[in-house]
Formats: structure tokens, C-alpha cells, sequence
């Protein structure tokens, strides 16, 4: 048996339907169930870089309802074959193929584990772009 301490105003998705708890609740699962909660669930909105495109179609695929799921997984393998083919990291490449092979196994859960070592790279190298300090203006580089 599983047992999932939820917080209140949190989301929840097991087995595709969603739900919102109203206060503090332990869920106790005695079967099987694809579920997710909490941080762990990413709105569409929040889709907006190739590691979280990758990240909300796994999720889709893996909570999504019969409908979604198929679509979602094939959107993942492009998303991921795309990111692959414009990263000149390795270990990026390497961890998207554990996190596709996960997926294929149906092992959603750890595929979304490994993804989101993809989007705390790329949160990363983008906090790091953005440093004025490190960046000549656009300006500056073309008079260059």
C-alpha cells in the first residue's frame, strides 16, 4: 500500500482525473495507479522550453486519460529526438535516452525524474546567459 501525504489546495491526478483536496489528507492507494501530485504536476502553461515541452508530454502521457496517451508519448519522442538533435551536451543526450527508454517501458514516474535534470540544466544555463555582466548588448557586438 502507498501512502501520499497531500497538502491543502494541492492538485492530485490518479489515473487521469484530476482533483483538488481541500485541507491537509492522507490517501492511502491499495492498488496500482498512475498518479501524480502536488510540484510534481505542471500546468500547459508552464510548457514553454524544449526540457518542459518533454516534461508535460511524459506527464500526459503517464496521467493523461486513454485518449491522451498515445498522442502524448509520440509528442515526447519528437520533443525529445528534437532536443537531442540541438544540444551539444552529452550528458543531456544521455539522460533523455534513459528518461525515453523509462518511458518505453512504461515508467513514467522515473522518466519525469530523469526530465527534470533536463529542466534544472536548462534553468541553469539560462541563469546564467542572463548576467548583464557577461552579455554585450546587441549594440556593442555589432559595432564590433
Amino acid at each position: 500500500m502507498l501512502v501520499l501525504e497531500i497538502k491543502a489546495n494541492d492538485l492530485i491526478i490518479i489515473n487521469g482525473a484530476s482533483m483538488r483536496v481541500g485541507s491537509n489528507t492522507r490517501i492511502e492507494l491499495g492498488v496500482k495507479a498512475r498518479f501524480l501530485f502536488g510540484k510534481q504536476i505542471m500546468r500547459p502553461e508552464e510548457a514553454v522550453t524544449p526540457g518542459r515541452r518533454i516534461y508535460y508530454a511524459i506527464q500526459t502521457a503517464y496521467v493523461g486519460d486513454e485518449e491522451e496517451r498515445r498522442p502524448a508519448y509520440l509528442r515526447a519522442r519528437e520533443y525529445s529526438d528534437a532536443f537531442a538533435a540541438h544540444t551539444t551536451s552529452r550528458l543531456a543526450c544521455e539522460i533523455l535516452d534513459d528518461a525515453m527508454r523509462a518511458l518505453d517501458e512504461d515508467r513514467c514516474y522515473a522518466a519525469l525524474k530523469l526530465v527534470r535534470r533536463i529542466i534544472r540544466h536548462e534553468d541553469a544555463v539560462a541563469a546564467h546567459s542572463t548576467k548583464p555582466s557577461e552579455h554585450k548588448s546587441m549594440a556593442e557586438s555589432a559595432a564590433a
